[in-house]
Order: C-alpha cells, then structure tokens, then sequence
C-alpha cells in the first residue's frame, strides 16, 4: 500500500473507496472489515437486486477471493439499469478488495474481474430506425 492510499484510509475512517462503470451506470464503493454486509443505496443486496443473477454478479468479486464473511461493503450506485448497475458493482468491489487486500489482486486479475466490459450501446445513425435497421422496401 503506498502512503497516498494509506492516507485515504485514514480520512475515510479505515474504508476503502473504488469505482465502478458499466454501460451508463456508476457504483462507488466503500469497503470496510465487517461481518460480510452489503448495502446498495441504503438497501439490502437482496431487496435493491431482487433478481439471482444479478445478486450472484454483485456477489462475484467476493466469493472468487473468499472475503464475503470478512468485508463489509456500501455501495451508491446510478444510471442505467439493473444488469449495468450490478456489473458496475461488481467491478467496483473488485477494484476495492484489491486495494484492501493486495494479495487478492492476482486472483481478481485471473477470473478478469479487474477488466472493465467496455461494451455501449451503439449510436443512432441518420436516414436509419436504429443505430443499424434501416427503413422497410416498399416496391410498389
């Protein structure tokens, strides 16, 4: 850990703080030691993320290094939707376990949870419906 990290540690009370991105939606994480709690935007994981899959990607970063009973995690997260914002999460939480735990990042780097899906929505063309469907043929 470098000087500059360990004095951001020490004003944000011992947390560490990372960010997130996926498609429109950012989640800024504070990592902290704890008993394994997750709250997105005030919630519960469970009651913000109500759906599986999108708890299990959250999840993701955690239960690949093993810490999800030893770390404490509060997230804010906003823009785009559900899948986005639990993508954006999960690398949010990654970033931050590999600024807690310096031993984590090479396991984090191997499952690719350290990459960011830099995958966006395609943009509208002119004389086009959509960023690729063009207007129907009509012969007659």
């Amino acid at each position: 850990m470098t000087v500059e990290q360990a004095v951001r540690n020490v004003r944000s009370g011992g947390a560490v703080l990372a960010t997130g991105r996926r498609k429109t939606a950012v989640a800024r994480v504070r990592l902290r030691a704890g008993s394994g709690t997750v709250k997105v935007n005030g919630k519960e994981m469970g009651v913000y993320f109500p759906t599986l899959k999108d708890q299990v990607l959250v999840m993701g970063a955690l239960t690949h290094v093993g810490k999800q009973t030893a770390v404490n995690v509060d997230i804010t997260v906003d823009g785009g939707g559900p899948s986005g914002q639990a993508g954006a999460c999960r690398l949010g939480i990654a970033r931050a376990l590999k600024s807690f735990d310096t031993e984590t990042a090479e396991p984090l780097r191997q499952g690719g949870l350290l990459t960011r899906d830099g995958r966006m929505k395609e943009r509208k063309k002119y004389g086009l419906r959509g960023a690729r469907r063009g207007t129907q043929f009509s012969k007659r």
